[in-house]
């Protein structure tokens, strides 16, 4: 490997320190830095000092097996995006579904051989750069999204998004946040509903800040991908699809249109190409009765009431 070439750190995490010894040479050998640790408690500790690039993880340990300790780890938000693979001698189904649902995304069986773990590596380190590369992506261009869980939890989200979740749980990091889950379930569950024509209003107090939740689409196993607006916006949107009879997803292109936003503007604000973003304009055109942006943003302005 050459010099200044960064390693990729493994967390290995096995009770039997003949199986961290035979791991360890193996992974030093393929250029990986391994860390060791003997117990789910002791990974948990050396976590929160380092962050590994992928975990390899024992199922069966005693006191803290590895499922419970991954779900534990996958609950430190520097780890919620690293790949875990459990290594173990079980084979059974309810074992491997267990691994899954407690965050794995591989399972190997032992005993171990040491070019095919290399292999399964490789591919989920290069897929969890892939999915961090897009949320960074995300993140730049300043979108208002949010991935949670079928029960509410909050996966992760962008930084603007955020911050438009502290105000609504200030007791809480954004990331550690549950959004109400018949909310969530009343915007995943319709599979037959198109990604963007269903939304919902957050629930809130007078004087606190209201938003509403918009479904993209389902992104992983138990991972929906949402699109978050305050309430002003969520209220100009309702407003033209009630006054014209648009879909939701119209509304929103309507209203970026009155805004004065270009089809490729808008595409990036709601995550749609132009060209999609054009195939609304030709039924926002259609319903409104006028045949092109200019006369659509005047509508939609005097729909607002706004001068």
């Amino acid at each position: 490997m050459p010099d200044g070439t960064r390693r990729d750190i493994a967390l290995v995490i096995d009770d039997s320190p003949e199986t961290l010894r035979f791991l360890t040479d193996a992974l030093e050998e393929a250029g990986f830095t391994a860390l060791v640790a003997l117990s789910g408690g002791s990974a948990l500790t050396l976590a929160q000092e380092v962050t590994p690039d992928i975990v390899l993880m024992d199922a069966v340990m005693p006191g803290m097996d590895g499922f419970e300790a991954c779900r534990r780890l996958k609950a430190m938000n520097q780890l919620a995006y690293v790949p875990v693979i459990f290594m173990t001698g079980l084979s059974e189904t309810e074992h491997v579904i267990k691994g899954l649902e407690a965050g794995g995304v591989d399972y190997v069986a032992k005993p171990i051989v040491p070019d095919e773990l290399i292999a399964r590596m490789q591919v989920h380190l290069a897929n969890a750069r892939l999915g961090q590369s897009a949320r960074n992506a995300l993140d730049a261009a300043g979108r208002f999204l949010l991935a949670v869980d079928a029960a509410g939890r909050v996966l992760w989200c962008t930084p603007q998004a955020g911050k438009l979740l502290e105000s609504a749980f200030p007791h809480a990091a954004a990331e550690s946040s549950r959004l109400p889950a018949a909310l969530v379930q009343r915007l995943i569950e319709p599979a037959e509903t198109p990604a963007g024509t269903d939304a919902a209003a957050m629930p809130g107090a007078p004087g606190e800040t209201r938003f509403q939740l918009s479904y993209i689409g389902k992104i992983g196993a138990d991972e929906f991908l949402l699109r978050l607006v305050e309430s002003d916006t969520a209220s100009e949107e309702s407003r033209l699809k009630r006054h014209f009879t648009l879909t939701a997803r119209e509304a929103d292109v309507l209203v970026w249109v009155a805004r004065g936003k270009s089809n490729r503007d808008i595409g990036e604000i709601l995550g749609l190409s132009p060209r999609t973003v054009n195939k609304h304009l030709e039924q926002i055109y259609a319903k409104l009765g006028v045949e092109n942006r200019t006369s659509a943003a005047a509508l939609a302005l005097r729909a607002l009431g706004s001068r």
